[in-house]
């Protein structure tokens, strides 16, 4: 009959002795508690592998202009096209136009750094510097680019190449 008692007592003994917590300190748990919600509940990024844009794809859309054109790797065919209006990339063999965001930084070749889509946004980044002319009236510049979803995820980035010009 003693033997429940000892459990009780245990019990009713760690209730004692433990403050409230202050207005402060309630809402910096509450906020804690929603981040750990949040995080839990937003699903991992599905990751994408863009095609490359062909030539077929390029005169159907109506894409002529300077531009800069990336291609992943050492690979020739380009996986995004920026413009000065329009960006332009090939997902699940469909072709997505892009808003230039003109607010972003300025690339050669009339293009811009940033451009934003329904489902995703894409950002190129150039090493201006280290251009190499190719043509006429191409360079090649090493370049990275990042595509992201709409929930602000990296959803593919690479190492390549970008070349800008007419």
């Amino acid at each position: 009959m003693r033997l429940w008692v000892v459990p009780i007592l245990a019990l009713l003994a760690t209730g004692c002795g433990k403050e409230e917590m202050t207005p402060a300190q309630r809402a910096a748990q509450d906020a804690k508690d929603v981040a750990a919600v949040k995080a839990a509940s937003t699903p991992p990024p599905v990751p994408v592998n863009p095609q490359a844009i062909l030539y077929p794809d390029i005169e159907k859309a109506g894409i002529y202009g300077a531009s800069c054109s990336f291609a992943p790797g050492k690979e020739l065919g380009a996986v995004a096209i920026a413009m000065d209006d329009h960006g332009y990339m090939k997902i699940d063999d469909k072709m997505m136009i892009f808003a230039a965001d003109k607010g972003s930084g300025k690339l050669p070749g009339e293009a811009w750094g940033r451009y934003d889509g329904r489902e995703y946004n894409f950002m190129i980044d150039v090493a201006k510097d280290e251009g190499e002319k190719t043509g006429g009236e191409t360079v090649n510049y090493p370049a990275r680019m990042v595509l992201k979803n709409s929930r602000d995820q990296i959803v593919y980035e690479a190492n390549g190449t970008a070349q800008c010009g007419a």
